[in-house]
Order: structure tokens, then C-alpha cells, then sequence
């Protein structure tokens, strides 16, 4: 994989959060790492950063959001269509009770201050700047409340600065 700059960067975030997903991964060598899919999310700036900005969202009852809770960074890997059941599997299985990424095939890689995957196409290295869980009470919208969390089991939005992008191939560059 090579680092490259966001500016060289050419892709919609629309596919690349709702039709490719992407996986989210935060955790270290010594203590553990965990991932799960996601398909919720933005890519933009915010706070007059030069650098730009992911917001994830993560469910209070996902194991992952212990790690990502823990650590100051966290991944977001985007993987070949050929990937897509192992994605879907990572997104329904909690690695607190399984190694999902091992029985998915894939190789953990532990540098940048978190853990991604040498199978990815794409890595954004994100370090958390802002986390607010969601409340019922801050929707304008309540069929959106009741569609979303018909349990009760809200997210925890988190605001990360990617502070490096890495690519296996050109598919992402203009």
C-alpha cells in the first residue's frame, strides 16, 4: 500500500459508505483489535481543519465500540467486492464471542497507531477528535427515531481527523 494525500483522492462517498461499505476497526497489538461493517456515515470538514474529517457511528451493544472507546484512532478499510460476504459476516458476528477476523481470512496489520487489514483497497487512519452519544430527544423527525431504534439501541457518533489515507491500487485517485 502507498500513502497518498486526500487532494489525490476520486470516489463518492455515497457508494463508498452505502454500496461498498466500509469496515470500521480500532484496538492494538498487546491488548486486542476488533472490526465491524458499516454503512452509515460522512467524509467531509469540519472545524476548519486542512485535514478532512469522517463521522462513524457505532451502537452502545457493539463490541468494537469498546476498542474504538479506548484508543485515540481508529480505521475505516474499504475492501473489493469480492469481500462482501466476509463484510456481511463481520457485520452480524461479535468478536466477543468468536475471532471473526481470523474466520473471515483476514490479515491484521498494526501500525499507524491502530489496526487495519493488508487486504483493503483504501485506509483511512482517523484519530478520534469528537464522540456524543445520539438521544431520542434530538430527533425533529420521530419516524426516523422509530425506524432506526426500535430497541432502544442508539449510536455514539465519532468525529475523526484522517490523518492518513493508504491505497493498494489508483482506483481512488483522480
Amino acid at each position: 500500500m502507498k500513502e497518498v494525500s486526500y487532494k489525490d483522492l476520486k470516489f463518492n462517498p455515497f457508494n463508498l459508505l452505502g454500496k461498498e461499505w466500509m469496515l470500521l476497526s480500532a484496538g492494538n497489538e498487546q491488548d486486542g483489535c476488533n472490526t465491524m461493517t458499516i454503512s452509515w456515515g460522512h467524509i467531509g470538514c469540519m472545524w476548519g481543519h486542512n485535514d478532512p474529517t469522517v463521522v462513524a457511528y457505532i451502537r452502545a451493544s457493539r463490541y468494537t465500540k469498546t476498542f474504538v472507546d479506548k484508543e485515540d484512532y481508529f480505521t475505516l478499510c474499504v475492501m473489493d467486492a469480492s469481500f462482501k460476504k466476509q463484510m456481511a459476516y463481520l457485520g452480524s458476528v461479535s468478536g466477543r464471542d468468536e475471532n471473526k477476523i481470523e474466520k473471515a481470512g483476514l490479515t491484521k496489520v498494526f501500525a499507524d497507531n491502530s489496526v487495519y487489514f493488508k487486504e483493503a483497497k483504501l485506509v483511512l487512519v482517523c484519530k478520534k477528535e469528537y464522540a456524543a452519544d445520539l438521544k431520542e430527544s434530538g430527533f425533529i423527525d420521530k419516524e426516523v427515531f422509530e425506524q432506526a431504534y426500535p430497541n432502544g439501541d442508539l449510536h455514539t457518533m465519532y468525529v475523526g481527523k484522517i490523518e492518513k489515507i493508504l491505497v493498494r491500487d489508483d482506483e481512488y485517485l483522480g
